[in-house]
């Protein structure tokens, strides 16, 4: 696997990664209509090549697709992370995360903090992540439970 930024060219590929993930992957932990509600933003994201462009992006990549991709902006806040549905627990989602919290650590950024989804919840914690909050999100007419987190970064 390799992680490289982000090009113009992926954002299609992302957006139904982001949409196909939450459908198949978080469905676990949310009821069907607040899954349809937030997958309904992969149509948004195919809007928002200026976003990614502006984030630091990362996509992973395994033999010539797309597995993963992430993305945190200067102040630490990491946005996006997602792992293909069939490509779950295979160490993409930590590659990620390592890196972008080392760009965060060259940046000087005291902590990264993350709205974790309950499917997130626990991969953060494992991090070092504590919650700060718990937050009840409005969603396309859904309200989705998820966590403010923070970390702190050692330099």
């Amino acid at each position: 696997m390799e992680l490289r930024r982000y090009r113009a060219e992926d954002l299609p590929i992302l957006a139904h990664l982001f949409g196909e993930t939450v459908r198949r992957v978080n469905s676990r932990d949310y009821a069907p209509p607040q899954v349809q509600a937030w997958a309904a933003g992969e149509a948004d994201l195919l809007t928002r090549d200026s976003w990614f462009q502006r984030l630091y992006t990362l996509v992973a990549e395994a033999d010539g697709r797309i597995v993963g991709y992430g993305n945190v902006d200067d102040t630490g806040y990491l946005d996006h992370l997602f792992v293909r549905w069939d490509c779950q627990g295979q160490g993409i989602a930590t590659a990620l995360c390592d890196a972008l919290e080392a760009h965060c650590r060259e940046l000087g950024v005291d902590a990264v903090t993350v709205h974790a989804s309950k499917t997130a919840l626990p991969f953060f914690l494992h991090r070092g992540y504590r919650v700060e909050r718990e937050q009840q999100v409005p969603v396309r007419g859904q309200t989705l439970t998820n966590y403010a987190m923070r970390k702190e970064m050692c330099r």
